[in-house]
């Protein structure tokens, strides 16, 4: 479900914006924003609200692992993009599920016309790590629909 609408946006985005994501921002084009869902060393699952505002999108990436490992989506409000290396883009919405396993070339984010929410789960593994490689240029993201 698209939503432009920052306030509305809000009343939807039911585990909160948190705050913005410098940290990581280097790694995406546009603004987004995290809200640590559990503290460190609380559970062997890190779960993160992770929210883009339209057209933000990270990087191309890689959740590397020598055993376990990868990441799960869980799509929680407004619209977004999933992509994986040499496939077409799955659209994104509230309820939608993704599984990444490890070593899987990949980029997640909002539409260009929609803020975007989803739930990140890290799965526990083994050497476990994130390769970050270039961005999704505008010219294919464009393409989008």
């Amino acid at each position: 479900m698209k939503i432009q609408d920052k306030e509305t946006f809000d009343k939807a985005n039911v585990f909160g914006l948190g705050q913005e994501n410098s940290a990581f921002a280097q790694y995406f084009i546009g603004n987004s924003y995290l809200n640590p869902l559990t503290k460190p060393g609380e559970s062997t699952i890190a779960l993160a609200n992770v929210t883009f505002e339209p057209g933000c999108r990270n990087n191309w990436h890689i959740h590397h692992a020598k055993t376990g490992g990868g990441q799960i989506l869980i799509c929680t409000a407004g619209s977004g993009w999933y992509q994986e290396e040499g496939k077409l883009a799955v659209s994104l919405e509230p309820g939608t599920v993704i599984v990444i396993p490890p070593e899987v070339k990949h980029w997640h984010g909002a539409k260009a016309d929609s803020w975007f929410s989803h739930i990140a789960f890290e799965v526990p593994g083994t050497e476990t790590n994130n390769e970050w490689l270039e961005e999704v240029d505008d010219e294919a993201y464009s393409k989008l629909q």
